[in-house]
């Protein structure tokens, strides 16, 4: 198979046991090394910029789901122990379902973005207003039985005066200061799992609109025979109390009404989550859990009314057989949607044989409200042209031989704000001055339009971050209603060990720099553990005009691992643009 994930790497997570005394500080600071700017380029308004057909999407299924459980997780899950039953067990293998990384040849060089590069100012953009150490490898050992888990992946959400974080392993909530509320526990304990089954991939959002939390999670049953998305529910506005879970099926092997498609039963790889005033939007993967096949993104319209009054049926469309650019559909990430929107919109890259592309898929869900209705929504797509992006190569780290692992091309988090959607992944760059490939940021705002279901897109605004002599890792992008936005992201270079930083759209809103140091990594990843990522978050603050990020960086070993090992933590601020 062609497709860019049609081969599995599975990688096991490796246990450590011993707990270190917590000392030291975090330093902050701005990243003083030259910086590649992004190059800007934009269409005058009402232009199409390459844009090809509209494709309809007609392959839906409809189905209703019912409440699973309800959890009361701050309660319900133990910090530290072992299971009250059996013997504790690893969470199993990640699924990573990558293309394989190829590196870059001399020859594809010149066929890399060519970005500038400008010296960094000094201090900080905006005013970061919070800065504290979030869910760590030791608070993964803690909840886990003396495992602990890699990468963290991140979920991020924040409101009604609360921030809550969920990585692969471990979640905690806290107040917007940093205290913390209650946690670390064990992540499986907000979806009413067992506390050693295998899940992945947590996300979150909190709808200001509902006073209601979301949360999303990848489980697989420990026989390998059965796989889902764990959707939990918490309308209270307060994410300490009850959670209500449903289950969206993943295996498609025919049975509960389902599609049946090739290898399955099948898993849902890397839930992706958007919401907008009528629906909550899930995107996946589809894998076969124990074979070779991949059926390509699968996409899920659930009614948010009927979630958010906890009701005992809720209905859904299930859209399969996906394709676009002449690939199978992969990785579509479905908008956060702030405001007013003719259609829920959704984004994709298109590399399928996993080299270089100059297209961007776009996606258009209408006729939302037929999903509470028990009807079918309409799904249509366009492929744009757009700047050159590809396979980043792996990122070298301070004090270290081994390279982090900065992922592929995929689209990575997306917004959509005031009429325009947001995106950015991982890309290969070549910086001016700079003989070697790095690890860098594509980024694109695309204005999208409709005549009725028929999509559109045009005045495409898309740039480069990049700094020569670094690698810039998982980024995660934010617009606000003012049009500024910012990328969360990792900096790691044979200068810096992993770091946490961000940076803003400059005042013309053409480029993003500097990058910022928000926290300097106090050493190198554990040679032996190289994964990272596998994404980064950010978020907008509902109640003031703020982002909220969290991203991954190596900590002060003694405070946050329990044996120098697998020495993971996670770093969250908030920064107001407006200062």
């Amino acid at each position: 198979m062609s497709s860019r994930y049609s081969r599995m790497h599975a990688r096991w997570k490796k246990p450590v046991s011993i707990l270190l005394p917590v000392v030291g500080l975090v330093l902050i600071g701005t990243l003083a090394i030259s910086s590649a700017f992004a190059r800007s380029q934009n269409a005058p308004s009402g232009t199409v910029l390459g844009a090809r057909s509209s494709a309809l999407h007609t392959s839906a299924t409809r189905g209703t789901l019912t409440p699973a459980s309800r959890v009361a997780p701050t309660k319900d899950a133990p910090t530290k122990g072992a299971p009250t039953k059996g013997a504790p067990r690893p969470r199993g293998v990640r699924p990573l379902h990558r293309r394989t990384k190829a590196s870059v040849a001399a020859s594809q060089i010149g066929r890399l973005p060519l970005t500038g590069d400008a010296t960094l100012s000094s201090g900080t953009a905006g005013t970061l207003d919070r800065n504290f150490n979030g869910v760590s490898s030791l608070d993964s050992a803690n909840t886990n039985f003396g495992l602990e888990f890699e990468p963290p992946d991140q979920g991020l959400c924040t409101g009604n005066g609360f921030v809550v974080e969920a990585v692969n392993s471990a979640y905690t909530i806290y107040r917007t200061n940093g205290t913390v509320v209650s946690g670390p526990f064990n992540v499986n304990a907000l979806f009413g799992e067992g506390l050693t089954e295998f899940t992945s991939d947590p996300r979150c959002y909190f709808d200001k609109a509902t006073n209601t939390w979301f949360a999303i999670i990848l489980f697989i049953n420990s026989a390998g025979t059965e796989s889902r998305t764990d959707l939990a529910v918490n309308p209270s506005g307060d994410p300490t109390t009850p959670w209500t879970v449903y289950h969206i099926e993943a295996n498609d092997d025919g049975t509960g009404g389902m599609p049946s498609h090739p290898g399955c039963p099948c898993l849902g790889d890397q839930p992706l989550l958007g919401i907008d005033a009528e629906n909550v939007y899930l995107s996946t993967n589809e894998f076969s859990i124990l074979g070779s096949e991949f059926n390509g993104a699968q996409i899920y319209a659930i009614s948010k009314s009927q979630l958010v009054a906890l009701a005992s049926t809720v209905n859904f469309a299930h859209f399969d057989n996906l394709s676009i650019g002449g690939a199978v559909a992969a990785s579509v990430q479905p908008a956060i949607t702030y405001g007013g929107a003719a259609a829920e919109y959704f984004l994709n890259s298109l590399d399928p044989d996993g080299t270089f592309d100059n297209r961007l898929g776009v996606w258009a869900l209408t006729n939302r409200h037929a999903v509470t209705l028990g009807g079918t929504p309409t799904l249509s797509s366009l492929v744009l042209a757009s700047e050159v992006y590809g396979v980043p190569p792996g990122a070298v780290q301070k004090g270290a031989s081994s390279l982090l692992d900065s992922g592929d091309d995929r689209m990575q988090q997306v917004q959509f704000m005031n009429g325009r959607v947001w995106g950015a992944l991982d890309t290969a760059v070549n910086v001016r001055n700079d003989t070697t490939a790095r690890a860098g940021i594509a980024w694109f705002k695309v204005e999208p339009f409709l005549s009725g279901s028929v999509l559109g897109g045009a005045a495409l605004q898309q740039g480069y971050v990049a700094s020569r002599g670094n690698y810039l890792l998982y980024p995660a992008i934010q617009a606000d209603r003012a049009g500024t936005a910012i990328l969360a992201l990792t900096v790691s270079s044979a200068r810096y060990f992993p770091s946490a930083a961000y940076t803003l759209l400059t005042l013309d809103r053409s480029t993003f720099g500097p990058v910022h140091l928000a926290a300097r990594g106090t050493g190198p990843y554990d040679a032996n553990a190289t994964r990272w990522g596998d994404y980064s978050a950010a978020v907008l603050d509902p109640d003031h005009s703020a982002f909220w990020l969290a991203t991954e960086y190596i900590p002060p070993h003694a405070s946050q691992t329990t044996d120098g090992a697998n020495n993971w933590g996670t770093r969250v601020l908030e920064v107001d643009a407006r200062e």
